[in-house]
């Protein structure tokens, strides 16, 4: 009989302790892969939101990205970046905090304008037709409203609003200005505590009682190859404004604003790995324990040590396996609701999550449970190997 068959003979014998054994297996190794996908899932959802964009590289005014620092005298610095070989395209995105008011209601939002190439990847039109005949000055100016604040002031394509822009941190003395609802859109990068509203770069200059608004957040670059190359040459035509590529920027963000996550995420595997070990320890070395006369009348028989260890190794292979199998769907289970509760948070993207599946995650989760087994292992293998055989076989006869 092979070292696996007999494994699964002794593991099929007791029914209750296998089933006990691989569902604490499952549940500790759903919580090591919640943390997991924690561990990564903010980066690699923030990633992919920067790159479906299409933009690779960002502008902004300061060396801090999360920072709504102004960036002044913005048609200077367009007109210089447009000229460089190794930019094709340059995208300007305006914002300013205000309030839109509709039939004794209003809610706060953030006001957007962001360049008509831009438009396509900032927001997708669901009703309305969109800026297409707003181009130009009109009066009154035009609005895109995101899907949440339409069904929170009950409005649609047609309605009139009255928007006030009200910039944080003071009172604003601008008189409202009516704007003209054009469409509903789904809004990329709206968070779930806010409510996004966008216009023309003409409607964001009325709305703060202006003919002309030279300046902005952020700006968006589309390069024409190496991303870095680009942010070389912004940095050396433009030294007051602080460049970054889509890996730069994901880089800072897991340095700084995703550290807390990680942290926790590192944390929690560490803890959930050392149950995992001492859950199949445990078991294995009471499995052995009670097992210590069969023990010894195989080795008396002549199975070999390696023969031994090879079966208490397919034991914990068996108990591993199958609970680490199952840990994956049922960890995913866990993560879908966890991601629901943690993307309430204030200023996290509706699209952004913080469990993203990845197969290489998977694969390295079943890495780190299959070490835990064999690391489990040690100890009882240590026992069955070196048990006097003849003590134990008289013992338990004795007994």
């Amino acid at each position: 009989m092979t070292s696996r068959a007999l494994a699964w003979r002794t593991v099929a014998a007791e029914p209750a302790r296998a089933i006990l054994a691989v569902a604490g297996v499952a549940v500790i190794g759903a919580l090591l892969f919640d943390m997991l996908l924690l561990s990564r899932g903010l980066l690699v959802s923030f990633r992919a939101l920067l790159d479906t964009a299409g933009y690779d590289v960002r502008v902004a005014a300061t060396d801090g990205v999360m920072l709504r620092v102004p960036i002044r005298d913005v048609s200077s610095v367009v007109d210089d970046l447009t000229r460089l070989a190794e930019v094709r395209e340059v995208a300007v995105v305006r914002r300013d905090r205000a309030i839109v008011q509709s039939g004794g209601r209003h809610a706060d939002t953030t006001l957007m304008s962001v360049s008509e190439s831009a438009e396509p990847s900032s927001w997708r039109i669901l009703d309305g037709e969109g800026f297409a005949r707003y181009r130009e000055a009109s009066n009154p100016p035009p609005l895109i409203i995101s899907q949440r604040l339409a069904a929170r002031l009950a409005l649609g394509p047609g309605s009139i609003v009255q928007l006030l822009v009200a910039p944080a941190g003071g009172a604003s003395a601008m008189p409202p200005v009516p704007f003209l609802v054009v469409g509903v859109a789904d809004v990329e990068f709206e968070t779930a505590d806010e409510f996004t509203t966008a216009t023309t770069f003409l409607g964001f200059a009325q709305a703060h009682a202006t003919t002309s608004v030279d300046e902005a957040d952020v700006m968006l670059v589309k390069s024409r190859g190496d991303a870095l190359a680009t942010v070389t040459a912004i940095q050396r035509r433009r030294p007051d404004v602080r460049a970054f590529s889509n890996e730069q920027l994901v880089a800072q963000l897991n340095e700084n604003g995703f550290a807390y996550f990680r942290q926790i995420s590192y944390v929690l595997s560490s803890i959930t790995l050392g149950f995992a070990f001492l859950l199949v320890a445990t078991l294995l070395t009471v499995s052995v324990n009670q097992r210590l006369g069969q023990v010894a009348a195989l080795r008396a028989l002549g199975f070999p040590r390696r023969r031994i260890a090879a079966t208490l190794l397919w034991e914990s292979g068996l108990l591993i396996g199958v609970g680490g199998l199952l840990s994956i769907p049922l960890g995913w289970v866990l993560a879908t609701a966890l991601d629901r509760i943690l993307r309430d948070i204030p200023g996290i993207p509706e699209r952004v999550h913080f469990f993203v599946f990845e197969p290489a995650t998977a694969a390295f989760h079943l890495g780190l449970l299959a070490a835990t087994g064999v690391a489990a292992v040690v100890y009882p293998v240590w026992i069955a190997t070196r048990l006097p055989i003849a003590a134990t076989l008289r013992l338990e006869t004795v007994s």
